[in-house]
């Protein structure tokens, strides 16, 4: 086993902030145990006032991660000069989506957790789909290792250490579910690697063992973590001086302050009284910081209430909620800048606006409606769904209102299957009539995407088989010799088909292209059938002006009369349906009516 050097590094010349770290992964795979228990270990190992928790984050300084990452000092010998590692607590990667910024993310490394006994599953895929868009580079931590058969849990202990304690079947079977991840990784172009069988981790994924409920793994995660953003990320990390910008991660309403945006500030600082600019639903928003604040240390965002600490100034990275007026229609996933110049105003604003126009968008084009929360989920949604080829003709946040109705009813007119609006956590308007659209609602970025999917495929479907119902197809059959029911009008015979599909409402001609009547009715024993198909023996109506014995004989082919639009739609259109049988069918009934016809069935290629 060995670690690279590129880990051991001296930065004391530069001042860099620490790095922002999110974490991703398939729903149940682990994530807020994870991150609980890195806050949790973290807080056992700090020293009074060290640790703090903001709006949305938590921050692990360097001197926490030192101490958890002491017993590696061996094999994984770090030094760090960033602050520490900014955690951005998020419920899932909808919210990741959020920390946008013109040209990538706001985070500066991903996990991505996978359950090792589970391996990738769909929303694992996605979320490598969104690290990839945004350019994040990330780390896999395999969890749940405690769950592998026969694992003796050795608490907090760094994966080397507990890895020795485990018997040889137990690291066996580890070894197995980790290639698996790395052959899993491989399928989407990612060369990968259990971390201290890495060499270069510019150039491979690291794996990096771990384990939620018990901590094993905990000391490598961070300090590797720590390490690679220090060496590879300087560019990103220096301070950079002068006014602040951030991302809204969540607007709320709190009780005594009113609508607050939660807001990572990414770069620069910000104080109090600076004019900040940001992203509104009804257009661009300018105000002034009347309070940055943070909650009382180590309290869960999510489920403050009250304590909140309010203070002058932030610098980058920060995640901080700000109070200020007129935020009530402020958008999540919005850039926010911070300008103290008044001159800079105008400029700033349309910077916004131009990025929120690629996001919010009404185009003329034929395609489906898409509603969201957010921009940060807007975007990804509109981005899934231009890849699979979904057009989309509406993108915008809020409630469904009467114009996406009226937008995905002008898609439905000419194309059926692009009548929809795709609603992510949103609600309809009250009173509002949408029964002649499809709304689909989803709070799961893939769900929403796969049964948008599903149903335009249904509705592809259900045209196609109309079509090819509406179509006269290609038949064959033969008159059996002594199964004449009745001569006349309506002739009533026993059939066999000989190839091909024969239906009621057919035409029938003879192998003359004499016109015969039209198939009243198929029946096996006594049964009333929609379609006869190649070897079925039925009893058949036609009615007919001819008669058996005359003009048809008994033990006479007879085919469909099948029309030149019919064939061209049937050949260019629907060439899977097309039987073996039917191929032969087809040339017969070609060199049948080009008799009569030259042209029939001109450029047809079977």
């Amino acid at each position: 086993m060995y670690i690279s050097s590129y880990l051991v590094i001296d930065l004391s010349e530069l001042r860099l902030r620490q790095p922002i770290v999110v974490v991703l992964g398939h729903v149940d795979h682990g994530k807020t145990t994870l991150l609980d228990k890195i806050r949790g270990t973290a807080l056992v190992k700090k020293e009074p006032g060290e640790m703090t928790q903001e709006v949305g984050a938590s921050f692990v300084p360097r001197s926490v991660i030192e101490k958890i990452a002491e017993p590696l000092k061996n094999i994984i010998p770090v030094k760090l000069e960033i602050p520490g590692l900014l955690f951005i607590d998020t419920p899932g990667h909808e919210l990741f989506s959020n920390l946008r910024r013109r040209g990538g993310s706001v985070a500066d490394i991903a996990i991505l957790v996978v359950d090792i006994t589970e391996g990738f599953q769909k929303q694992t895929e996605e979320s490598i789909d969104i690290l990839k868009e945004k350019k994040v580079p990330f780390l896999v931590a395999a969890n749940k290792i405690d769950k592998i058969p026969g694992w003796k849990p050795l608490e907090n202990a760094p994966f080397i250490t507990s890895l020795k304690k485990q018997s040889s079947a137990v690291q066996k079977k580890l070894d197995e579910l980790l290639y698996n991840l790395v052959l899993q990784l491989a399928t989407l172009n990612f060369n990968a690697e259990r971390y201290d069988r890495v060499s270069d981790f510019t150039k491979m994924i690291s794996i990096i063992p771990v384990s939620g409920k018990t901590g094993e793994g905990i000391p490598e995660l961070l300090a590797i973590l720590a390490g690679l953003t220090q060496r590879y990320m300087q560019g990103k990390l220096k301070f950079v001086e002068g006014p602040a910008k951030g991302v809204i991660l969540e607007v709320k309403e709190e009780p005594g302050l009113g609508h607050t945006i939660d807001t990572i500030i990414y770069d620069g600082i910000l104080r109090k009284d600076d004019t900040i600019i940001l992203g509104g639903i009804n257009g661009i928003i300018s105000t002034k910081v009347r309070s940055i604040l943070l909650p009382s240390p180590l309290q869960d965002m999510r489920m403050a209430k009250t304590g909140y600490k309010s203070i002058d100034e932030v610098s980058a990275a920060a995640g901080v909620k700000i109070a200020a007026p007129n935020l009530e229609e402020a958008l999540a996933g919005s850039p926010v800048y911070a300008t103290p110049e008044s001159n800079k105003i105008q400029e700033i604003r349309k910077i916004i606006e131009d990025e929120i126009s690629k996001i919010r968008f009404s185009k003329d084009v034929l395609g489906i409606v898409v509603k969201a929360d957010s921009l940060g989920t807007l975007e990804s949604i509109v981005n899934a769904l231009e890849k699979m080829k979904i057009p989309v003709r509406v993108a915008d946040i809020g409630p469904i209102s009467k114009r996406d109705v009226i937008e995905a009813e002008l898609s439905a007119k000419e194309h059926e299957e692009y009548g929809i609006i795709a609603a992510f956590r949103v609600k309809t308007l009250p009173n509002l009539d949408t029964s002649k659209v499809k709304v689909i609602y989803g709070d799961i970025i893939y769900q929403l995407i796969d049964d948008v999917e599903k149903y335009i495929t249904d509705v592809l479907d259900r045209k196609k088989r109309r079509t090819l119902d509406s179509l006269i197809l290609p038949g064959k059959f033969e008159i059996l010799p002594g199964y004449v029911f009745r001569r006349s009008n309506p002739i009533i015979v026993g059939v066999k088909i000989l190839g091909g599909i024969v239906k009621p409402k057919y035409p029938v001609i003879t192998s003359e292209n004499v016109r015969l009547g039209d198939i009243l009715q198929i029946q096996d024993n006594k049964k009333s059938l929609d379609k006869a198909t190649v070897g079925m023996e039925v009893a058949m109506s036609i009615k007919s002006n001819a008669m058996i014995g005359r003009q048809v004989s008994e033990g006479e082919i007879l085919y469909t009369d099948v029309s030149k639009e019919d064939l061209e739609i049937l050949v260019n259109n629907y060439k899977s349906s097309i039987t073996d049988d039917m191929k032969e069918v087809i040339q017969e009934i070609i060199k049948i009516k080009r008799k009569d016809d030259p042209l029939y069935g001109l450029g047809i290629n079977l």
